[in-house]
């Protein structure tokens, strides 16, 4: 969308997306995000095709999607404006092994597990995972927070070209 779009303006939630597929991690910030069904509830996430979270992805079962609050820009920087082709982003953070192996990041209460129903690849730069729910938190388990929205992580550069589909 050109800048000052509409869908610019509507200021998406900020969250970061972890994987673990055969003893690899991985993880992205990630702009796109937003429940897609009430009954059964469904999420979808779409990753970008140029990261390596995207890779994992689309081989693993499960996933973690973390809701970033806005005290939480250190970790956009990190899931958002590195690649891991080249870093270990988890060497720099505190996080536990979840469920099906998939990597938690301790200081986001506000997450959670899903496993992946359909993915949908259109042709874009973008593929949509469209997931199942499994290790909800209660709203009495999650602190109140603010959510970090994408006018905070505007100036992030990415760790991938954002502007090509093609990877090299």
């Amino acid at each position: 969308m050109p800048a000052g779009s509409i869908a610019e303006s509507l200021n998406a939630g900020m969250i970061v997306v972890t994987t673990a597929y055969h003893g690899e991690r991985s993880g992205c910030l990630v702009a796109f995000h937003t429940q897609c069904s009430m009954t059964p509830v469904r999420y979808a996430v779409w990753l970008s095709k140029l990261n390596r979270t995207y890779r994992l992805a689309a081989l693993a079962d499960h996933m973690a999607i973390h809701f970033l609050a806005d005290t939480d820009l250190d970790l956009a920087r990190l899931f958002g404006g590195t690649t891991g082709d080249r870093t270990d982003k988890f060497a720099s953070v505190d996080w536990t092994e979840g469920p099906h192996g998939v990597p938690i990041l301790d200081r986001c209460p506000a997450s959670i597990v899903v496993r992946r129903v359909s993915y949908v690849d259109d042709g874009s730069d973008h593929v949509c995972i469209v997931c199942e729910p499994l290790d909800v938190p209660t709203v009495g388990e999650v602190p109140h927070f603010r959510p970090m929205r994408f006018v905070d992580v505007a100036d992030i550069e990415p760790g991938h070209p954002a502007n090509n589909a093609q990877r090299s």
